[in-house]
């Protein structure tokens, strides 16, 4: 019986030491995680060739980083895994960033698109900025919108006025409220 009890004893502190070897490793690899997330977005909006038209995401899964989004120009594409690669901590990069089709009449419609919204007087101010929060993709005449605006109101101004120019077949409005809370109340 002193037996069971001595191995169950033994069992229990080593479950116990491993469980507080993995909490203390764990706040580390997050401190770690979080570190590369900030690095990753900051090189990716420093691109030089980045514009309105483009849509970088990314994804951040211990060493591995994942790109995603739509770009007019593969050498976007191409930088983006450079610069990330180069990060301390990432191992891994897995690019599925899609390269947009080469149209003058996507080319024609990014221009429309985003001289309706920031003519707009409720929007002009999301122009502002080296890269502004609001990005317009184009493909094959659909237009997605993505990023940040402040209220629903904006978000829905930013569709109407999207939906307004001549060749767009389809708006998806994907961008994000950012005081969400607020604006429900």
């Amino acid at each position: 019986m002193k037996k069971l009890l001595y191995w169950c004893g033994t069992t229990l502190l080593v479950a116990g030491l491993a469980a507080t070897s993995m909490a203390q490793s764990s706040p580390g690899d997050q401190k770690m995680q979080e570190r590369i997330t900030r690095e990753v977005r900051h090189e990716l909006v420093m691109i030089p060739q980045l514009t309105i038209f483009d849509n970088l995401a990314y994804r951040v899964d211990g060493d591995t980083v994942t790109l995603l989004g739509q770009v007019r120009n593969p050498v976007i594409k191409d930088s983006a895994q450079s610069v990330v690669k180069r990060i301390e901590g990432v191992e891994h990069v897995n690019n599925q960033i899609e390269v947009l089709p080469l149209s003058s009449n996507d080319d024609r419609i990014r221009r429309h698109v985003a001289r309706a919204l920031f003519n707009d007087p409720r929007l002009f101010y999301y122009s502002l900025g080296a890269l502004p929060p609001i990005h317009i993709i184009v493909k094959r005449g659909n237009v997605t919108l993505e990023g940040v605006v402040n209220n629903q109101t904006d978000k829905n101004t930013a569709s109407i006025r999207a939906n307004g120019v001549p060749g767009v077949f389809s708006v998806t409005n994907n961008l994000q409220v950012e005081n969400a809370t607020e604006s429900k109340k």
